[in-house]
């Protein structure tokens, strides 16, 4: 099919009974899918290359790569669908969305040029600094040396950031100067991030409660939805390794209405405005990952997607169909969409196998699943989960489930969640215990 005809024939059915193809297999996607299950808009989901939990509500074709761009397009023809959500990272920062609108495919997501928000450390903070966006102070390198030299009169404790993508974890905290140039060779040059590595951002370490709030945007304007709060460390405590985050909660008691106004004013539509006057007109989700300093709000990072396992708690609180403002995002009528979240609370714990970030075994049996089913204020959202030989599901990553539950208060959500983690077995079975436990320190 071609691709006027193929814009035609898509371009008619925009509406009801749409066919949707989601590019990607881990928590967030399942939660994008359970989200997008509920529209009356929705008659069919695929997903590429999905997984265990996205496969008991959609088609799913775990031979497509979300780097696979070419068989992306060509699956999405072959089942004739209206739309492509691109969920993860890569593909966003890698240009998929360019490819499939170059072949009539309508497509969500930010194109090439504006995903380099999150694709580039460098280019982010540069964009900060150049409208005056708050954020940490920093300097970039791309020579090892020169980076090392600043360090001998740096202040310490110091950040140091990868500048590409490195799975959330290409974030070193060194606290002394030893380790800032350990870090130096890690990043720049053991290459422990790959070529995210080739050039660093070293930046002001900066202190307070860390928020995230997703929001939608349509080029121009910029909607913000209901705020969250990650934990990345490892273990209890926030201690070990920094991870893809091992849970989340929403909405976050530190984000108040002074904050919100704060953001409001000096961040978010800021964000919107410099990437549109930069000619990077950006459509899609934009990630706030925010530090409250006692300065007030910093930006510490950019997504250019939803986030993981923010969505496991956000989208589950939105009022709205989430077709409606997909729609609105992609026509640039955002500003007709009154965005509303449910007036309650959800708090998610992820579930991973034993020694992640690092060594980990897959192939565990889960068993348990069942135990979520009809059951309104509780969801446990796949990350890392395949169907066996013998049909089976099975552990197939480092963070295996996001076990969500929703409840009148932060308090009643998180206890619910940690109740239902206990219907969840499988070997190697790892988690955090304290999960919004900041809650009880407001």
């Amino acid at each position: 099919m071609d691709f006027l005809l193929y814009s035609a024939f898509r371009s008619a059915r925009i509406g009801m009974n749409m066919k949707v193809l989601i590019v990607g297999g881990g928590g967030r996607e399942h939660a994008i899918a359970v989200s997008m299950k509920k529209s009356s808009r929705v008659e069919k989901l695929y997903c590429v290359p999905g997984n265990a939990g996205i496969a008991q509500i959609a088609e799913c074709d775990p031979s497509i790569g979300v780097m696979e761009f070419d068989k992306v397009a060509a699956f999405a023809k072959e089942k004739e669908v209206d739309l492509v959500f691109v969920a993860p990272d890569d593909p966003l920062v890698g240009g998929l969305v360019d490819v499939l609108e170059a072949q009539g495919i309508r497509t969500f997501g930010p194109r090439k040029n504006a995903a380099v928000l999150e694709g580039s450390k460098v280019f982010s903070k540069d964009l900060m600094r150049k409208y005056k966006i708050p954020t940490a102070d920093y300097r970039n390198y791309d020579n090892a040396e020169e980076a090392l030299a600043y360090l001998e009169t740096a202040k310490m404790p110091i950040v140091l950031k990868a500048d590409g993508l490195a799975l959330g974890k290409g974030v070193l905290i060194c606290n002394t100067l030893e380790e800032a140039k350990a870090g130096v060779k890690e990043i720049m040059l053991d290459k422990h991030f790959g070529n995210a590595g080739n050039r660093m951002v070293i930046e002001e370490f900066i202190t307070g409660p860390e928020v995230s709030v997703l929001s939608f945007v349509d080029g121009k304007t910029i909607k913000t939805m209901t705020s969250a709060q990650d934990h990345k460390r490892a273990k209890d405590g926030d201690q070990g390794l920094n991870t893809g985050g091992m849970g989340t909660f929403s909405p976050s008691p530190f984000y108040t209405k002074e904050v919100d106004q704060f953001c409001r004013k000096h961040i978010y539509q800021a964000t919107v405005d410099a990437m549109a006057a930069e000619g990077r007109e950006f459509k899609g989700v934009i990630f706030f990952g925010l530090m409250l300093t006692p300065d007030g709000p910093r930006v510490l990072e950019f997504n250019a997607r939803f986030g993981d396992p923010e969505t496991q708690v956000v989208l589950c609180r939105m009022k709205n169909d989430i077709m409606d403002v997909i729609d609105a995002c992609i026509d640039g009528t955002l500003d007709q969409v009154d965005l509303q979240f449910e007036d309650n609370a959800a708090v998610c714990v992820v579930l991973a196998s034993e020694g992640y970030p690092e060594a980990y075994e897959k192939g565990f049996e889960i068993t348990g699943l069942e135990k979520f089913d009809k059951k309104s204020d509780y969801y446990c959202f796949h990350a890392g989960s395949r169907i066996d030989e013998d049909g089976r599901i099975v552990t197939n990553g480092g963070r295996v489930l996001g076990v969500t539950a929703m409840g009148e208060s932060l308090k009643e959500a998180r206890r619910k969640a940690y109740e239902a983690t206990e219907w969840i077995s499988f070997d190697n079975k790892y988690m955090r215990h304290d999960i919004g436990k900041a809650i009880d320190e407001v």
